[in-house]
């Protein structure tokens, strides 16, 4: 995460605004700089003097699916409500490094912060029970007095869980008891995206090259109607030995070719068609897996509960953050649900070229970075 040095001029006017209070501009601007990884000068004194040291404890968060596994990030002064964090589709669910290091910047911002676990991310699906356990984890949080004075909470959810949140801030149970929802690169209609990811033709007709990464979860999760029964459990280990391996490179690259070796070794384990649906994963030819898959879409991703243009609207904001230049949910998803959900619900949205996917690592320009700056202190203002 590194950005320009035009982040010096908006934090030095922050500190010019703010230097006789702790405001929300100031605790936003310094959010923005600890994620630039900005730790030297008087920028990173400043973004050190509005950070909070914090703690981590870890909680079972009751779902009526049963308890799942959940980590509670303290600030030692908080002065932002606490909210429920919601990771997107990674098999190291509340411990990926990113996840951790953003719950931490967070709390450093003196919010409280929820990191839930949700088994069917962890294994790559996108199921309706989903969106269940985030309506259900933002209640149980929101009735916790030590975390919850006045009974309301935070809502963001990343990737295709941002998505999945937006739904879930809608149901009746919780639809009081949220201040915000924020979709951190998230989709408006899953099957929209689905078919993009397929076809590379968004819903404008523009055409953007998809990321492999999104036709690997959709192979995942239509290995049963694309093999027969014998052959599904071999592919799907294949499968997640390639995404476990794309995730690897971010952290440990020779790690990683390790295990894009294993995931190529296991062709040969295979028989036809899962062979060759494996290779196409392992190659990342998604111009021959995209046509494969397509008529397998509508199979998982067609339920009303997995997208927020198609479900009831939230009562509390819903802030829309995503990245310009996003494949593997394009930014045009966050525009249209905006459209969807004007005049229902009070809608903020900022796509931003400082954002590839639910990340914030490029370096861009003065307006870029100090409309990210008014965006998160809107939210923080909540």
């Amino acid at each position: 995460m590194r950005w320009c040095a035009t982040l010096v001029v908006v934090l030095g006017a922050t500190a010019c605004l703010s230097i006789y209070a702790a405001s929300d501009y100031a605790r936003a601007a310094a959010l923005v700089a600890r994620a630039a990884g900005v730790g030297d000068g008087w920028i990173g004194r400043l973004a050190r003097l509005y950070a909070r040291s914090f703690v981590t404890s870890e909680l079972q968060v009751q779902t009526r699916s049963g308890p799942i596994r959940a980590r509670l990030y303290r600030p030692s002064r908080q002065s932002g409500r606490t909210t429920l964090l919601v990771p997107g589709v990674h098999a190291l669910g509340i411990d990926e490094p990113r996840l951790t290091r953003f719950a931490g910047e967070l709390a450093q911002s003196g919010m409280g912060v929820v990191t839930i676990e949700l088994p069917d991310l962890l294994q790559y699906r996108i199921t309706p029970r989903l969106t269940d356990q985030i309506e259900d984890a933002a209640g149980w949080v929101s009735h916790q007095p030590d975390l919850s004075p006045d009974g309301r909470v935070g809502l963001i959810g990343i990737s295709f869980a941002g998505g999945l949140s937006v739904v879930a801030a809608g149901r009746p149970s919780v639809r009081n008891r949220l201040a915000f929802a924020l979709s951190f690169g998230g989709h408006g209609d899953l099957p929209r995206v689905l078919r993009y990811l397929c076809t590379g033709e968004e819903p404008d007709g523009s055409r953007r090259p998809p990321h492999d990464y999104g036709v690997a979860v959709i192979l995942l999760n239509a290995a049963d109607h694309m093999v027969p029964p014998e052959e599904v459990d071999g592919l799907r280990r294949g499968i997640l030995m390639f995404l476990h391996a794309s995730h690897m490179t971010l952290v440990d690259k020779q790690r990683a070719e390790y295990e894009f070796s294993k995931a190529r070794a296991m062709e040969d384990s295979l028989p036809s068609p899962a062979k060759e649906l494996l290779h196409g994963a392992n190659a990342r030819d998604v111009e021959r897996l995209g046509p494969l898959l397509l008529p397998q879409i509508a199979g998982f991703a067609g339920s009303d509960v997995l997208s927020p243009s198609r479900s009831p609207a939230p009562a509390c904001p819903v802030y829309l953050l995503h990245g310009a230049d996003d494949n593997v949910i394009p930014a045009i998803e966050a525009r249209l649900l905006a459209g969807t959900l004007e005049g229902r619900c009070p809608v903020h949205l900022l796509i931003t070229p400082l954002i590839t996917h639910a990340e914030v690592d490029r370096r861009r320009r003065l307006g870029d970075i100090w409309r990210l700056v008014t965006f998160w202190e809107r939210l923080m203002d909540e």
